[in-house]
Parts: C-alpha cells; structure tokens; sequence
C-alpha cells in the first residue's frame, strides 16, 4: 500500500510540475508533436517502400531456356544443376515443356488471331519453343550471380531476368529506406533533447523542494521518479495528435489514391492492421523518448 501512495503521489506531483511550467511543457509537447508526425510520415513512407520492395523481390524469377534437342536426361540433369546452386528456392522451381507453354498461350489468345492460328497449327515436332525453367531466388541482390551460374549449365540455351529492376530500382528503394531511418533517429535524438531541456529547467524550478526533501530523508528514487514520470507524460500526449494523424491520415489518403503510392505500380499497405502498428510504436516512441530524455537529464543535474 506504501509503494501505491508513493507511486500516486509522484504522479501528482508529475502532472503539478508540467503545470506548474505549462508554457515550457507545451512547448516541448508541440516540438514533439511535430517531430513524431515527420516520424509518423517517415515510418509509413518506409514501411510501403520496404513493401513494395518485399513484393519485387519475391515475383522476381529467372527464365532458363533449355535446348529444343535435350532429352529427358538431359532436362533431368539440368534440374539437379539448378537445386545446386545455393540461391535457388527448391520448393518453387517451375518446369514447363514447350507443349505446354504453347497450351497456355493459346489460352491466353484471342481465338481467330493471326497468333493464335499459327500456334494452333503447330506439331509437337514443328514446335519451335524451348522448354524453360522458371526460377525463384533467395537473396535477390545475387540474382545476376545466380544467372551466371545458370548460364553455365550445358544444354542451358539462355538465361533471362528483370536487369533493369535488380540494378536500378531496387538499389534506389534500399538507398530511400536506409535514408527514412536515419531521418527517423535523427528527429528522435531531437525529441530526446527538447524533453530533456524541459525537464532541467524543472529540476531548477523546484531546486528548494528537493533539498528539503533530502534534508528529510527521502530515497533518491522517490526524489527522481516525479521527473521520468513527467517526461512520460509529455511523450505520450506529444504522441496523440501524430497517432491520429497516422490513423485518419494514412485511411483518407489510401481511399484517395485507390491503394496505389504515384502510379498502379507501387501497392500500399492495408490500411487495417497497418495504421494500429504504427500508432502503437509512435505511443511506445513518445514515452520511452520522453522516459529516457528525463533519465538522462536527472542523472546529470540531479546530482544526489
């Protein structure tokens, strides 16, 4: 019950003293504010980046041609070749004879086009398709390397994939993501400074109350919880306006956009679970960033 009323008490004298310097409080508090709504900003841009880069990654495939004279041995051999490599993900290897490749084409057109009367006509000896493999990989920055490999295998005609999105777009989305989180520390380590010049000038304000409160015996622990709780304080509430923000904001600009970031290209992220995630780390950042600034600031001027 004792540790209750401390505990109660502290929080009280919490909330007197981000009264008591409310104009400083309130500052801090909107500094906060707009430091976690640029992080709220931040999070949810590299979260549909990372998303969109996840998605590239794993529809990437490799088409490996196979000759049109290799026999089933041969087709047989070049599979063992392919799990060989370490790259390659065994459960989706795909093998497609050029029979049917020519059945799925034919599927896919238009019934009496010039295209779809030609292959009609085709034998399976006058095929001229070749066999192919589709190829899915683990790591898809060793995808150039892993088509090198491919390449090598005898009775392997050619070897095609997506160069363009391996060397281009995909180094640019890994370049924008580490950037977004570097802005995000940096605008954190900003946050963390504001709180804890607020919590110093508090210190100083109620420099009498706690020599009086040393000159009676109170632990340390009583004397600097008020000051970690009230940083705590005006982390979360600093974090209320970004978390609806995040929530109604993100919600209003997927309906606008039709779920699609600049073009039909680049998917978003459902809104739904999506936006609650991002609310619940902007809450945890506002008040452990506000915790931590108070902690530091009570262990360099609350010299006790």
């Amino acid at each position: 019950m004792k540790a209750i009323r401390i505990f109660r008490r502290n929080i009280a004298n919490a909330f007197k003293s981000i009264f008591r310097n409310i104009s400083l409080s309130m500052a801090s508090v909107i500094c906060t504010t707009i430091t976690l709504i640029i992080v709220a900003i931040a999070v949810v841009f590299s979260a549909n980046v990372n998303s969109f880069t996840k998605d590239i990654e794993n529809t990437l495939s490799i088409f490996v041609f196979v000759d049109k004279n290799a026999t089933e041995e041969d087709i047989s051999s070049i599979k063992s070749r392919i799990l060989e490599i370490r790259n390659i993900k065994s459960d989706e290897l795909i093998y497609k004879d050029k029979e049917t490749l020519k059945e799925e084409t034919l599927k896919n057109s238009d019934e009496g086009s010039s295209i779809y009367n030609i292959m009609k006509s085709w034998t399976e000896e006058t095929n001229p398709l070749e066999s192919e493999f589709i190829v899915y990989v683990k790591n898809v920055e060793d995808l150039s390397a892993t088509a090198s490999s491919l390449k090598k295998i005898e009775k392997v005609t050619n070897v095609k994939y997506s160069e363009d999105v391996v060397d281009n777009m995909i180094p640019v989305f890994r370049v924008i993501e580490r950037v977004t989180w570097v802005l995000i520390v940096g605008l954190i380590v900003v946050t963390i400074f504001l709180i804890c010049n607020t919590i110093k000038l508090t210190i100083f304000a109620r420099k009498n109350e706690i020599e009086i409160m040393r000159l009676v015996g109170t632990s340390n622990f009583v004397i600097k919880l008020p000051f970690v709780i009230e940083g705590l304080f005006l982390g979360i509430i600093g974090s209320i306006i970004p978390m609806a923000t995040a929530i109604w904001g993100y919600i209003l600009t997927y309906d606008k956009l039709e779920g699609y970031l600049f073009t039909n290209f680049i998917k978003m992220i459902n809104p739904m679970p999506f936006t609650i995630y991002v609310a619940g780390i902007l809450l945890a950042i506002g008040g452990l960033v506000g915790m931590l600034g108070s902690y530091i600031t009570v262990r360099k001027y609350l010299k006790i």
